[in-house]
């Protein structure tokens, strides 16, 4: 019998497939389906800080139609509580129909009063919280230095408003990468994501406008999860998980084997539906019944920097063997 059991902020999961959030994890129905066929935990979709800012700002709330005097711009306050009400909703809802951690999701980018909402979160029964932090650092009126302690005073908010385990999903978009992330495992967190993945824009060159390019993830963008994994596992004082990219049970197996304690998967639950969990639960179980393997614990961590005899391969060496001979 293959041990396909993870522990990952904190939570004993049955294995280490969690779907991430997005469309995918919107209604009760799905967050049930996805249950039923067998992930090991469920991020819910993001709710926005904007969104809650809308409900929370008092002088909005009592001067509604001066703020908001034009109709549709009142139509689409309401609809932003609305969602809010929804979301809570949707956690205390789950949380009566699977028995597996159930994760609500904020996206935000500042600190502001919207860190107290954490206290409705977890009001409503959630497990655990995960901040999808992004800061783009497109302005050059903040240093590198400002950015990032944006996102320690964002963490640290939060934590001052709820006792749920915290996980933050991260970009790559930091000066000092490993540094940054071995400082932040440190806060009070429970786990950190590697990587968010953002709508990124692209040209129409037919109607000259800026679009959003694909929004699906492609295998080859896996490889960035497992380099920073893979060099910060051992130094790391959090669980990390894998996000982008994983499509089966095969890239499951990859990311453990460079210290992830457990992987998000959205395009893959899109593309093939909940139905693929069970298969890369099936891929995961014969690969390491082939190999000898009996629990994901024997070998979590066996490929990062730490252990591998040349740890050069995570930097430039393969860069340069594959490349040198090239002409």
């Amino acid at each position: 019998m293959i041990d396909l059991s993870t522990k990952y902020m904190g939570f004993d999961l049955k294995n280490p497939i969690i779907a991430a959030s997005s469309g995918m994890t919107d209604t009760v129905h799905k967050v049930k389906n996805l249950y039923i066929n067998g992930v090991g935990a469920v991020v819910l979709k993001s709710l926005f800080e904007e969104q809650i800012m809308m409900e929370i700002d008092a002088l909005a709330t009592s001067n509604i139609y001066n703020n908001y005097g034009d109709a549709d711009d009142y139509i689409s306050y309401y609809t932003r509580k609305h969602n809010i009400d929804n979301y809570l909703r949707l956690i205390e809802e789950s949380k009566t129909e699977v028995d597996i951690p159930v994760i609500a999701s904020i996206n935000c980018f500042s600190i502001g009063r919207w860190v107290s909402f954490a206290e409705r979160i977890e009001a409503a029964g959630a497990d655990g919280l995960e901040l999808n932090l992004f800061v783009l650092p497109g302005d050059q009126k903040f240093s590198s230095t400002e950015i990032e302690e944006t996102y320690f005073d964002i963490i640290q908010s939060i934590r001052k408003n709820t006792r749920l385990p915290i996980a933050v999903k991260l970009s790559t978009y930091f000066t000092g990468m490993a540094d940054t992330l071995i400082k932040m495992s440190h806060e009070d967190i429970s786990g950190m994501v590697l990587f968010n993945r953002f709508y990124s824009p692209d040209v129409d060159l037919e109607m000259e406008e800026i679009v959003s390019s694909k929004i699906f993830s492609l295998p080859e963008e896996n490889s960035n999860c497992i380099r920073w994994i893979g060099m910060i596992s051992d130094k790391v004082n959090c669980d990390l998980a894998a996000s982008t990219g994983i499509m089966n049970g095969y890239d499951v197996l990859k990311n453990i084997l460079v210290g992830a304690n457990a992987v998000q998967v959205a395009t893959t639950l899109y593309k093939n539906t909940a139905k693929q969990i069970n298969v890369m639960k099936q891929q995961m179980e014969s690969w390491m019944s082939q190999k000898g393997y009996s629990s994901l614990n024997e070998i979590k961590g066996k490929l990062s920097l730490k252990k591998v005899e040349k740890p050069m391969i995570y930097e430039r060496a393969q860069f340069m063997k594959y490349f040198g001979s090239a002409e």
